[in-house]
């Protein structure tokens, strides 16, 4: 039987992300033929994204080591480590970290959710411009990409 993709941690896109964190690139549509997308983050205390929703993709979050705070709409739910939340597209939602570090692996299908994460983002493989940051507007943009809708700022 023949692997249909394969991927060593060395090979695998790292990209700076918010407040410091990474976004680790594990699957992306292409090696998938576009069935999921799969990341993982590696953030700090209080990483948060702004308060979203996606209309193209459903997102399961996997919380591997430390805690969180997640909103679905208006419901606020506390995360723990080995926890797992599910969020059908046009679900709002965010989530904030509560601990010192994160390790969060995310799956979404299908795929394309990198394509927003590669746009923002700054692989790490390249030299840090000056001034390099995500900018609200620049993750705005990329969201738009990648079809999500930013409803607000982090929760």
């Amino acid at each position: 039987m023949t692997i249909p993709y394969l991927a060593q941690r060395e090979q695998q896109q790292k990209l700076e992300w918010l407040d410091g964190g990474t976004y680790s690139v594990l699957l992306d549509s292409a090696a998938t033929g576009g069935a999921l997308s799969v990341g993982r983050f590696d953030v700090p205390k209080d990483e948060a994204p702004p308060f979203h929703l996606h209309t193209r993709e459903d997102e399961v979050f996997l919380l591997l080591k430390g805690s969180a705070l997640v909103w679905a709409g208006d419901e606020r739910h506390e995360l723990e480590e080995g926890g797992i939340v599910y969020l059908p597209r046009n679900i709002p939602h965010g989530y904030r970290i509560t601990s010192d570090r994160a390790d969060l692996l995310v799956i979404a299908t299908p795929g394309g959710l990198e394509k927003m994460f590669r746009h923002a983002g700054r692989d790490l493989s390249n030299l840090r411009p000056d001034g390099f940051e995500i900018s609200r507007q620049l993750l705005a943009e990329a969201a738009e990409l990648a079809g999500n809708v930013v409803l607000g700022p982090p929760r």
